[in-house]
């Protein structure tokens, strides 16, 4: 996720020597998380280290580093005692440098297996690495050599440099598709913005082994951070739009539906451009919202009249159009959609109205525009807002389940108490086992969900599946759907067992169905497995992060005894399986296989 509002990081704040002296001031740092991140590279990686935590700390993170020694990727994977393993890293980044790769190439005898001995070398890394450790992979790609020995005609020659090891990043990346705990860092990508040829410094490389012109650094420790953050939860979820001069030009309430600048050529086809980019955000997972100072009436006619406009009424999860001050309707949003401020970006055109949200909400992350719309998608795109480390079919759902949900939220108002409420939503749950076709979503939810979540423990996929056929292992999902639709896969529960004793090790769940009275039927099954195991306690953790205060008690109303509560607000809890009483439902069970 991006980093406060106050702190767009575009990148042009970027600069190599103002984060190295960023980086001497971390000493007492604390962060509000902190993150263990292992650099193993085969080039000189002291330059990048500081600027790592310098970027880290901008976004309240405390990062641990192990710098592995130069070119010791290998030895450190390969050797179960090694520091590496040692350190216990949550995520560990394998960077690698063109040159390397190039002198190998040089001084192959036959080029013909090349690109897969190189794969299959990777391959071989990720493996040891999984067998000896739950980390992350962070995978980087190379850098395509800006020398041609063919001209245009390089990469029509199998054997050429530049094939091969185009080939070789092809590889990677359909190596990386296949492997769950693998996660990608394009460095190519980012030598293909600032220009291939302007990417490398062959005297530094002959000197000191350096990856890439110093200038260029901040960029690499920007995109580790990015991919290591989102991880470990950090993402944005919500993009909250303003209309008049953000998604089209013009004033809808003064230049009507037909005098607005939206489609045919200049400033209209840039707003054009804009929806259709946020179109691309909705479809992978992104929720849209408008806050917009106009009339309902007025704010909603191209939505619904103009033949130009792309994004539909229904695109929008929340449509806020009114002449209330923007943070109120942004809270009102936030109230709506049940979700943190910080995974929220407001995009206005108006630096009144991003002041106004910076100085009253802080953690929301507000860019600072340019003037001209054309440039609203490269300002979006510098910034990166939208990292993720995952995505399944779910995703793409995911903006129509907010709308139904809000929908949901005005259906409240027409019963006088909560069960009449709750019976009327004609829910229907079930929990199952962690399934394989599950896996994505579970890995997700587990990486992403920080206020319901009492442990915060952040399995990946291999993890997740490795739990599967472990039979000390309870770990299960809960569905749930209602007559307005289909939440989908919306809590994550893993029990341990251990003789007599069931150990809570994770308890998660969406926000987005807080009082459906999903926590009470879960509870009443989970004392009925452990009645049927023969399990007399259950045991529940609860460990405090800066987002999690909402699930602090609880074990309590559940009848769980409170063991200890540590003066960092850590907690244990046990439950005598005997005492406890079914709580009341308001739900159908479809399936209950756990």
């Amino acid at each position: 996720m991006a980093e406060s509002a106050n702190s767009s990081s575009a990148v042009s704040e970027l600069n190599y020597f103002a984060l190295l002296k960023e980086a001497k001031k971390l000493l007492d740092f604390t962060g509000k998380k902190t993150i263990r991140l292992a650099v193993l590279t085969d080039f000189a990686s002291q330059q990048l280290i500081p600027l790592l935590k310098a970027l880290a700390a901008r976004r309240h993170v405390r990062l641990e580093v192990y710098e592995a020694g130069y070119d010791s990727i290998d030895m450190e994977i390969l050797n179960p005692q090694s520091e590496l393993y040692a350190f216990k890293p949550d995520l560990v980044a394998m960077l690698l440098a063109t040159p390397k790769l190039k002198s190998r190439l040089y001084g192959a005898v036959d080029r013909s297996s090349f690109a897969e001995d190189a794969i299959d070398r990777l391959r071989n890394l990720w493996a040891a690495l999984s067998e000896n450790s739950n980390a992350t992979i962070l995978q980087s790609t190379y850098v395509l050599p800006s020398e041609r020995a063919f001209g245009n005609y390089e990469l029509k020659v199998g054997g050429s440099v530049g094939s091969l090891i185009a080939a070789v990043n092809q590889g990677i990346i359909e190596a990386a598709r296949q492997v769950k705990n693998v996660l990608l860092c394009d460095i190519d990508y980012l030598a293909a913005e600032v220009g291939r040829a302007n990417w490398f410094d062959e005297r530094l490389w002959s000197m000191a082994k350096t990856f890439c012109r110093l200038e260029h650094m901040p960029r690499v420790a920007k995109a580790l951070i990015d991919v290591a953050l989102a991880a470990q939860g950090g993402v944005v979820k919500c993009v909250i739009l303003d209309l008049d001069n953000t998604l089209w030009g013009g004033v809808i309430g003064d230049d009507g539906v037909n005098g607005i600048k939206l489609g045919g050529y200049d400033e209209g086809e840039s707003f054009v451009a804009f929806q259709r980019f946020m179109l691309e955000l909705k479809r992978r997972g992104i929720i849209l919202a408008v806050a917009s100072k106009n009339d309902h009436k007025n704010a909603i006619l191209p939505f619904k009249e103009h033949p130009d406009m792309v994004l539909k009424e229904e695109d929008i999860a929340v449509f806020v159009a009114n002449w209330d001050n923007k943070a109120d309707n942004i809270r009102t949003i936030q109230k709506t959609l049940n979700i943190g401020f910080d995974s929220m970006v407001f995009v206005d055109d108006n630096p009144f109205e991003r002041n106004i949200v910076r100085q009253y909400l802080p953690d929301v992350i507000v860019p600072e525009m340019p003037e001209d719309p054309a440039q609203y998608i490269r300002c979006l795109a510098d910034l990166n807002l939208f990292e993720t480390s995952s995505y399944s079919e779910a995703d793409s759902q995911r903006a129509d389940q907010y709308r139904v949900e809000a929908q949901r939220e005005l259906s409240k108002t027409s019963f006088t108490n909560v069960g009449d409420y709750l019976k009327s939503l004609e829910m229907q749950i079930k929990l199952e086992r962690f399934a394989t076709p599950q896996l994505p979503r579970i890995a997700q939810l587990i990486q992403r969900s920080n206020q319901f979540n009492l442990t915060t423990r952040r399995y990946n996929e291999s993890a997740c599946e490795a739990m599967m056929e472990d039979t000390s292992c309870v770990p299960f999902t809960v569905t749930l759907a209602d007559k307005f639709g289909d939440y989908g896969l919306i809590s994550v529960i893993i029990l341990k067992l251990d003789g007599d004793t069931a150990v809570v090790d994770q308890y998660l769940m969406s926000c987005r169905v807080l009082q459906r009275g999903v926590e009470q039927f879960v509870m009443n099954q989970i004392v009925r497995m452990a009645r049927e195991k023969g399990i007399a306690r259950i045991v529940g953790h609860y460990r405090r992060t800066e987002k999690n205060d909402m699930v602090k008690q609880f074990y309590a109303p559940f009848g769980f005894a409170l063991v200890e509560e540590r003066p960092n607000g850590d907690s244990d809890w046990v439950l005598n399986v005997d005492t406890y009483q079914d709580k009341e439902v308001f739900m159908t069970p479809i399936v209950v296989e756990i």
